[in-house]
């Protein structure tokens, strides 16, 4: 499973004019969920995304996680962050989940996030959406459960 993390100052979701989700101050994050992906890959991505030192603390360094701000998640699926992109000028999405895996384990992600922290919103698999968010830093961080085999 992939998450494309990105600190905000603020974020939202919208499909059809419509906000689905926002946030201030937190973490903004792009799903990608791969074939072999399972629950445990879900669990764990969810574990480094609450406790990924990405706010600045007292001294400006980069100490502090999303629970230690109490900051909010937003989970967003993003099916075309699982493509490969190593050849051609078009991207295979070959190791890229099938859609009802890849909605069933962003579901499960989402259920689990809520369950285990207050500040969490999201977008909606398959919807086309709008995603507007202020990067702070600019920070981004590209986090896989999985590496390749």
């Amino acid at each position: 499973m992939i998450g494309l993390l990105q600190r905000v100052s603020r974020a939202e979701v919208k499909i059809n004019g419509k906000s689905t989700g926002k946030i201030n101050r937190g973490l903004l994050v792009f799903i990608g969920v791969e074939k072999k992906d399972t629950e445990m890959d879900a669990d764990r991505l969810l574990e480094r995304l609450l406790a990924y030192r990405v706010f600045p603390d007292s001294d400006d360094k980069m100490n502090l996680s999303l629970q230690d701000i109490q900051g909010g998640l937003l989970l967003v699926p993003q099916f075309t962050l699982a493509a490969n992109t190593k050849k051609g000028r078009r991207p295979s999405f070959a190791s890229a989940a099938p859609q009802v895996l890849g909605e069933k384990l962003f579901n499960y992600l989402l259920h689990e996030a809520k369950e285990k922290y207050a500040h969490v919103a999201s977008g909606q698999f398959g919807a086309d959406m709008q995603v507007h968010l202020i990067n702070d830093g600019p920070v981004t961080f590209w986090i896989q459960t999985k590496m390749e085999e």
